[in-house]
């Protein structure tokens, strides 16, 4: 099978394609003029320049492709021009990857235009699966874990916006990667959506301590009231200060990111690893 990859030179991206590659398909990635392309080495790729907004070169790009992998984000309103260039390029087997995040109680900005992809792939007529996956990590790449690592490697105490007790369950990329891999070996899928998340669920105390553990580190955990912390971030954001740290990202902290991943587990095996596991990979880069 020729598959058309989009976000190919992204975190994830970049664990899928060597995948496909492996299963035997044959990969067309579309990638910016400014991307780096050095996280895909192989000479087998055909790439191609392209702009996800403009479906009429999108859909050159896809000519002679038969499924299209898309984990380019839903987040930037591109979903018509992708289904789009696909349906004119005669494509009908799509994955698209999504995200729990369209689960969020906050008022996201990007909530709205994501729910609104997924509508617009349900109603597409193309042989589609949505992937959600939770927060992904794996690599120094990742830009929630890693970070959160280099942290806690420089300093011996962690500040937790709350009290830490809100349950997240982050999957690890190549859990994600190996999704993929599954969906479009099976028809069974099509038409279906699913959630996929870590083995089990953790509460960022938990997360903390997993961390620490892996790194035979001591670690205090200085636990801060969110509310005064949204606020200050609120402000800053208003007045335009800089900070490493949003307002939206402390309240998602605050809130249950746990997921059943049942569906996904029955229909084509989705056997994620633990947390501890992951993290024992990702401490070793």
């Amino acid at each position: 099978m020729k598959i058309f990859v989009t976000g190919a030179t992204g975190f994830t991206g970049s664990r899928v394609v060597p995948l496909l590659l492996k299963e035997g398909h044959q990969v067309r990635c579309l990638y910016r003029a400014s991307s780096d392309r050095s996280s895909l080495p192989q000479p087998e790729i055909e790439w191609v320049t392209g702009d996800l907004s403009d479906s009429k070169s999108l859909s050159q790009a896809m000519q002679g492709t038969d499924a299209l992998v898309n984990i380019a984000s839903l987040g930037f309103g591109h979903a018509d021009s992708i289904i789009t260039a696909a349906k004119n390029a005669g494509i009908k087997r799509a994955i698209f990857i999504s995200t729990t995040a369209i689960f969020t109680k906050l008022n996201a900005p990007s909530k709205k235009i994501r729910v609104a992809a997924e509508l617009t792939i349900e109603s597409s007529g193309l042989k589609y699966t949505i992937l959600r996956p939770t927060m992904i990590y794996g690599s120094p790449r990742d830009r929630n874990m890693w970070r959160l690592i280099g942290f806690m490697k420089i300093s011996p105490i962690v500040p937790i916006f709350g009290d830490g007790k809100y349950l997240q369950q982050p999957i690890f990329v190549d859990d994600v990667a190996q999704a993929v891999i599954n969906c479009l070996a099976n028809d069974t899928m099509i038409e279906k959506s699913y959630n996929i998340a870590g083995k089990q669920a953790l509460t960022y105390n938990q997360v903390i301590d997993t961390i620490a553990n892996q790194m035979n580190k001591r670690i205090w955990k200085i636990h801060i009231p969110s509310k005064p912390v949204v606020g200050l971030l609120t402000l800053f954001e208003k007045i335009r200060i800089p900070f490493p740290i949003k307002a939206e990202q402390v309240l998602r902290l605050n809130e249950d990111k746990a997921f059943s991943y049942e569906e996904a587990s029955r229909d084509f095996g989705f056997s994620p690893r633990s947390f501890e596991e992951g993290i024992k990979i990702e401490y070793t880069y």
